[in-house]
């Protein structure tokens, strides 16, 4: 069998809105990386603070330093005694976060105070739109990359590159350790995520000031730090640096301000310390304060001292966390995987199911998505298969309203004359309930006629018989409706019922029989209302049969079109009414009928009633004789009973 159409379209939107989200990643659509970007800083406040190594220290121009010192920026000999205090506490490694472009007066009493420590890093700072010629000192080109492992990639993607370098002053420069950049370079949106490990300047690839001070603190050898284009910088043999195409690392935050311990300067220099506070440690130096403007944008918070990013780089390379970004293809599989999943699975499911589905899919994507980041390092991209899941179903819910809705106003226009609200409520729910092609089903079946209407008709005015069949055919219609029975059709002054169709009723025989007594006392009641009205009285009968038929959709498709029952046992149980004016009863049914409720009647599970064998009959148009019994409620405390009928026939 093959597909439905409403199938083949749920499956076409999955494919496609799948596809286009397929081709705006590869463009890296802006409103979709910005949201991701979002996203994997939301992974970091999820995460929480991880505790950081101890071995690294922040030494703070803060509040209190300026309030001590005076103002930003202090002379060189102050600086010259934080450095020569931080020797003696057994600083490790000092790293400066603050600028020595220019000269001053006391900067061979800093580079004094360096020369005896031996072991100050100093910052240099790359410019992007000032050409200058190649770099002149020794020292400048001695902190470049040396070891590089096919640079010729960069040919294609090419390093951050930059046009000028602002050095330290001479004095200063001949007493570094070692240089390193402090360039930052935040995304689109203003937040620092990555670290620029190399940056390009005249031919040469100089490191991040975070990565001379990680290699000089595990003791590796300048050369032994292995740039390997595009892809990573190689730290001796234990541990690699993974970077994307232009070099550049993730940012492994350890947490927001203040995660590493903070010493005021004020503090370290008039010797408030605790003794080997900061024996062993590598050192920072920068602002805090906020007037000193040197705040960054991070996953964490909007202000954060760039100091602190310093922290965090050095600490994460020398505890070997790392974070990396999925390639493009991981991400694709991720994308195309989940999508088309989904989509199989949409066809399938209706709405509760549907939707319930799509909070599994969304919180499987952001679940994997977070224990990757936060177990694996590994951020893969959830934006882009999270929006497409819920486009997804967004897309397909809303074809789906539209074709059950079309479905809806289908059935309620076939079936709102038919059947009571609550039966045509239901089919709406459950469409296949009704089978609108067509079937063979076992029902039971009303016919009701009024007794000499063609006289009656005669006898009066058109206005008064249409208003008393009127009156007559909507309080039938009622009763019918309130035993859950669908009302075929009315013909003249004929009515013809069943049920079991269009939703199935394992009791339609019970419940024919009971509207079918209920509206002879409805109609005894319209006789006493007509009587006293003094206006002709009406009288009926009523026949019912029970047996396969078939009921569906019949007539010309698009023009005119009926939901109705055909067969012998529905023409069977025409002409079993038609009896009731020979045996004088209202009620007449077949022994098919009885049959499928003569159990209930044996149990007195329906009470108070009569039913009286009259004969087996020979009706036109069938060869074998049908058993025929009249039917009539019974005083309030008599048991039913089923009386069969004598051994005669009678014809039709």
């Amino acid at each position: 069998m093959g597909m439905s159409r409403k199938i083949k379209i749920n499956l076409f939107i999955g494919f496609f809105m799948t596809a286009l989200m397929a081709v705006l990643s590869f463009i890296e659509f802006s409103p979709m990386e910005t949201l991701e970007e979002y996203l994997y800083d939301y992974r970091f406040k999820i995460r929480g603070t991880v505790t950081p190594p101890e071995n690294i220290v922040i030494a703070a121009i803060d509040e209190k330093s300026l309030g001590s010192l005076g103002r930003w920026p202090w002379n060189r000999d102050k600086i010259a005694q934080l450095v020569k205090r931080l020797t003696e506490e057994g600083a490790e490694i000092i790293v400066f976060d603050i600028f020595f472009f220019e000269k001053e007066k006391n900067d061979r009493v800093l580079g004094h105070s360096m020369r005896q420590a031996g072991n100050v890093l100093l910052p240099i700072v790359f410019e992007f739109d000032k050409p200058s010629g190649l770099p002149e000192s020794e020292t400048l080109i001695h902190s470049a990359f040396t070891s590089i492992v096919h640079p010729e990639r960069f040919h294609q993607y090419g390093p951050i590159t930059a046009k000028r370098v602002l050095i330290p002053v001479p004095e200063l420069m001949r007493e570094t350790m070692a240089l390193g950049h402090i360039n930052m370079f935040p995304d689109r949106d203003g937040t620092l995520r990555w670290e620029a490990m190399a940056v390009e300047y005249q031919g040469y690839l100089f490191p991040s000031i975070d990565l001379q001070a990680s290699a000089i603190y595990l003791g590796i050898p300048h050369e032994k730090i292995i740039l390997r284009a595009t892809e990573g910088i190689q730290l001796g043999g234990k541990r690699t640096i993974p970077t994307d195409r232009y070099g550049r690392s993730l940012i492994y935050y350890y947490g927001p301000w203040q995660t590493f311990k903070h010493f005021s300067i004020s503090d370290i220099l008039v010797g408030q310390l605790k003794p080997g506070e900061l024996q062993g440690k590598i050192v920072l130096i920068g602002a805090t304060a906020v007037g000193i403007y040197d705040l960054r944008v991070t996953p964490f918070s909007a202000a954060m001292p760039g100091v602190e990013k310093h922290a965090s780089v050095i600490a994460s390379i020398i505890e070997n966390r790392f974070l990396k970004r999925a390639s493009f293809s991981i991400n694709l599989i991720l994308l195309l995987v989940s999508g088309l999943l989904f989509s199989f699975l949409m066809t399938r499911l209706r709405s509760f199911g549907a939707t319930l589905t799509t909070g599994l899919f969304l919180l499987l994507i952001f679940g994997s998505g977070y224990f990757l980041f936060s177990h694996q390092g590994l951020w893969i991209n959830i934006a882009y298969p999270s929006i497409n899941i819920l486009f997804l179903f967004i897309f397909v819910t809303v074809y789906n309203y539209a074709i059950e809705e079309r479905t809806a106003r289908k059935i309620r226009a076939m079936f709102s004359t038919y059947a009571t609200e609550k039966v045509v409520n239901e089919l709406i729910k459950n469409p296949n309930l009704a089978k609108l092609g067509g079937e063979r089903r076992e029902m039971t079946i009303l016919f009701s006629d009024v007794v000499g209407f063609t006289t009656f008709s005669e006898k009066h005015t058109p206005e008064e018989v249409v208003a008393i069949l009127n009156e007559y055919l909507g309080a039938m219609t009622d009763v019918i409706f309130r035993w859950e029975g669908t009302l075929d059709k009315f013909v003249g002054d004929a009515i013809v019922a069943f049920w079991g169709a269009p939703m199935r009723q394992e009791n339609h025989a019970e419940l024919a029989l009971r509207c079918a007594l209920d509206m002879v006392k409805r109609l005894e009641g319209l006789q006493q209302k007509w009587q006293a009205e003094g206006k002709p009285v009406l009288d009926s009968g009523f026949g019912i049969n029970t047996g396969e038929v078939l009921v569906g959709n019949i007539g010309a498709e698009g023009k005119k079109m009926e939901y109705t029952v055909i067969g012998d046992h529905v023409n069977l149980c025409s002409r079993v009414e038609s009896l009731t004016r020979q045996f004088k009863t209202h009620i007449l049914i077949t022994e098919y009928t009885l049959n499928k409720i003569r159990n209930l009647v044996n149990i007195h599970f329906i009470g108070h009633l009569s039913i009286e064998g009259k004969e087996k009959v020979s009706v036109k148009g069938r060869e074998e004789k049908v058993g025929i019994y009249e039917v009539h409620s019974i005083a309030h405390g008599l048991e039913s009973k089923i009386q069969e009928y004598e051994k005669k026939e009678t014809k039709s």
